[in-house]
């Protein structure tokens, strides 16, 4: 894929606020042909240092409410400012995926990059933490690392010089993430599948010189890379 809106955001400033493999590109690839009207409210959920949320804002304008349990919402706002955004744009939310602090129906779509799998390997989550506040016909847009096929009981060597078992368990395949999806009541699953990204999204984080892009390098180098894969997930609320 050719990452036509990402390279507006490849400064060296900007790539030292990415946690891991770059979601800038992997936010472009998740929204291409996506279906969510100009001017809806989303919510940009997980959104860490506010990369992405500036990217939805600013490149497809929607109102964005950039939501993070970890962040500090006065941080992302002098960076929301910096980037020439304003309240109007973007709004920063501490706030806990698990207990999101919204109005019911207050969202016309969610968009989450890389951090879903933390909090929804839980089969009611989608019905019972997120899509009450979803409005009826909108959109989750979901990107999430992942392995091309699950190997939890027996783990490749590789992958073990990076991260421990229990880590690895936030990551699963396509066919995990289907069977997880589709027992959602509330919401239709319209699309799953394995994304472009993996290698480049990669190349970009190891690049980085923070103390977790320097542990992930053991991996990746030793070919861990073979494994993983990133997985995009689109639902529609009924």
């Amino acid at each position: 894929m050719n990452y036509i809106l990402s390279k507006k955001y490849e400064t060296p400033e900007l790539m030292a606020k990415i946690m891991g493999p770059n979601p800038i590109k992997l936010e472009e690839e998740l929204m291409h042909g996506h279906k969510i009207s100009d001017g809806s409210v989303v919510c940009d959920l997980g959104s860490g240092q506010g990369l992405t949320s500036v990217f939805l804002a600013k490149e497809y304008g929607f109102k964005v409410y950039a939501a993070d349990l970890w962040s500090d919402p006065e941080e992302n706002k002098k960076f929301f400012e910096s980037m020439g955004l304003t309240d109007e744009q973007i709004v920063p939310v501490k706030a806990d995926a698990e207990n999101l602090p919204f109005d019911k129906d207050f969202f016309d779509a969610v968009v989450t990059t890389d951090s879903y799998n933390y909090f929804g390997r839980n089969p009611k989550y989608l019905d019972e933490k997120l899509l009450p506040f979803v409005k009826s016909g909108g959109y989750i847009y979901i990107s999430i690392p992942g392995m091309k096929h699950d190997c939890h009981d027996n783990l490749p060597k590789e992958l073990l010089l990076s991260w421990t078992p229990e880590q690895l368990d936030y990551m699963h395949d396509v066919e995990y993430w289907k069977a997880m999806v589709e027992q959602c009541v509330g919401a239709e699953l319209v699309e799953i599948a394995e994304m472009e990204s993996n290698d480049e999204v990669w190349a970009d984080w190891l690049k980085q010189d923070n103390e977790y892009a320097v542990g992930d390098r053991k991996s990746m180098e030793a070919g861990g890379g073979k494994y993983l894969n990133f997985i995009k997930i689109v639902l529609r609320k009924k």
